[in-house]
């Protein structure tokens, strides 16, 4: 049976007001096939990418059974805290008309705080493995009264070396239960793992298309999620841009911006599902005829659109589905022309930008945000070569016109009046201060902790050794029994990751377990007393 919307899936009106809300207009590939196998009370094992909605997919039919008030009832085991954060915000936004608790439990953070917020009996648990086994050796969770488990991010988590944790938390869980693993590989580790602790699991494999990307130049500028709009503008300030497309993720944030848009002075539209097709017609019209210089549209509202003239695309939110970026950015740069496709990335988003340079197979390039100057002198120059050009053939009214201005005062002052005139009917410069580079930082959950002779002087040698990351610049340590948490800059996680990850393939096969190496390199640095 095949699933057109979500209004065909059986959910509870609360759920569909929620997914309405948020503007989702289609179900996603992957959750087409797994959402009717979960609501069917099947065990699945699905093969899909971050970024192809996969958390709706187990989130939806676990909201559509979870009852409130009854305590512990559902875990997502994700291999990172800011998956577990992302995890948990996406539920939560989804549950909200139901008013189910949804909490995250991950290093890093007090577990003072984590243990007042179990308290108020969570319906849903998100959390790291690490963190999880901590209080379920403390007491403080426990796994008994579950009815959903699952395994989001299934191939890092191994690949971080959680497999020995993983295995421990599934057998704490009850054996009549639903259980869901999401990964975007299925090497027979992971299969394994779905055979030993799944009941015949239903097997979703998401194939994408051939990954092609136009060649365009491709940017994208690090911005803080509170002034994303005013950078957005300082952009548009800056490039100038003849014909743009702005893409955004829901309906309601396409009419958001395009009214924001509207507002500051640019000629902005909005295109999305909710309009009708004389009301969708109308917008198209008048960004073919150039009347409209900006559409902000949604992914499906675009599919189809043809426009050569596009010179720039906006991804203002980064696409739900992997996909969807190439189909985004093949909206520019058509028949032969030239390009630019620009992506707005958050600082908790790097992880699925370095996704989408793997799945489309190009770097992309990170730009730094151009300031007020920049912006003004690009809009002057790009003035006077408009005068410039229609100077060529200025026609006869013009120049008689001319000749008149020219004879009632000082040409110089005319010049600058006539000019003036012309600046008056642009959009206002963003003027707000801009940072040009965000360094949040990002946990990262290692697992070895003081059992693998880890110590916070080891650590930094070893950071300092094995990547480019300076001593200076790491955050704070937390090392636990057999798992450490240590803060870096965004830009540095994976490096940070993959660094680890080879230390620990070569460990990997030596008979005695493996002890964190002292380095010979000798680091002078003060870090609070660590």
């Amino acid at each position: 049976m095949s699933f057109e919307n979500f209004y065909s899936m059986g959910l509870k009106t609360d759920l569909l007001q929620m997914i309405d809300e948020k503007g989702f207009e289609k179900p996603t590939p992957i959750q087409v096939k797994s959402i009717p196998i979960a609501m069917a009370g099947l065990d699945l094992m699905g093969q899909a990418q971050t970024g192809t909605g996969k958390t709706a997919s187990f989130g939806i039919p676990i909201l559509n059974r979870v009852i409130k008030g009854e305590g512990l009832q559902a875990l997502v085991l994700c291999p990172t805290r800011e998956l577990a954060v992302q995890v948990t915000e996406e539920i939560s936004s989804l549950s909200r008309r139901m008013r189910i608790q949804v909490l995250a439990i991950y290093g890093g953070q007090s577990i003072e705080l984590q243990l007042r917020s179990l308290r108020r009996n969570p319906e849903i648990i998100v959390g790291t493995p690490g963190r999880l086994m901590d209080h379920m050796n403390r007491g403080t969770i426990s796994l008994s009264p579950l009815k959903y488990v699952v395994l989001d991010e299934a191939d890092e988590m191994l690949d971080m070396g959680f497999l020995p944790d993983i295995q421990k938390i599934l057998s704490q869980c009850p054996r009549e239960r639903q259980t869901f693993l999401f990964s975007a590989t299925l090497p027979d580790e992971v299969r394994e793992l779905g055979t030993k602790f799944m009941k015949q699991p239903e097997i979703i494999l998401i194939e994408s298309p051939e990954r092609t990307v136009p060649e365009i130049e491709q940017y994208y500028y690090q911005v803080n999620s509170r002034r994303k709009i005013e950078t957005l503008c300082r952009i548009i300030d800056a490039q100038q841009p003849p014909i743009s497309l702005i893409f955004c993720r829901t309906k309601r944030n396409a009419d958001e911006l395009a009214r924001v848009l509207t507002s500051r002075g640019y000629n902005a539209d909005a295109l999305h599902g909710d309009m009708s097709q004389r009301e969708r017609d109308h917008v198209m019209h008048g960004f073919r005829q150039g009347n409209t210089k900006i559409l902000v549209a949604t992914d499906l509202a675009a599919r189809g659109l043809d426009i050569e003239l596009v010179t720039h695309v906006f991804n203002f939110d980064i696409p739900e589905d992997l996909d969807s970026y190439i189909h985004r950015v093949g909206r520019t740069g058509r028949a032969g022309r030239s390009g630019i496709a620009i992506t707005l990335v958050e600082p908790t988003q790097i992880r699925l930008l370095r996704m989408i340079e793997r799945h489309t197979g190009k770097r992309i390039e990170r730009a730094l945000l151009p300031t007020l100057a920049e912006a003004v002198e690009k809009r002057q120059d790009l003035l006077l070569e408009r005068v410039r050009q229609a100077s060529a053939e200025p026609g006869d009214v013009c120049l008689s016109l001319a000749e008149k201005l020219m004879q009632q005062g000082d040409p110089e002052k005319m010049l600058a009046a006539a000019l003036k005139l012309l600046i008056d009917e642009e959009p206002d410069f963003e003027m707000a201060e801009l940072p040009e580079s965000d360094d949040s930082m990002a946990h990262l959950e290692l697992p070895a902790g003081r059992l693998q002779g880890i110590h916070p002087r080891q650590l930094l040698e070893f950071i300092a050794t094995h990547t480019s990351l300076s001593p200076q610049r790491v955050g704070d340590i937390e090392i636990n029994r057999n798992s450490t948490f240590v803060e870096v800059p965004m830009d540095y996680i994976h490096e940070v990751y993959e660094a680890f990850e080879k230390y620990r393939r070569t460990q990997k096969n030596k008979t005695r377990p493996a002890r964190f190496p002292k380095e010979n390199r000798k680091i002078m640095v003060n870090h609070g007393g660590r």
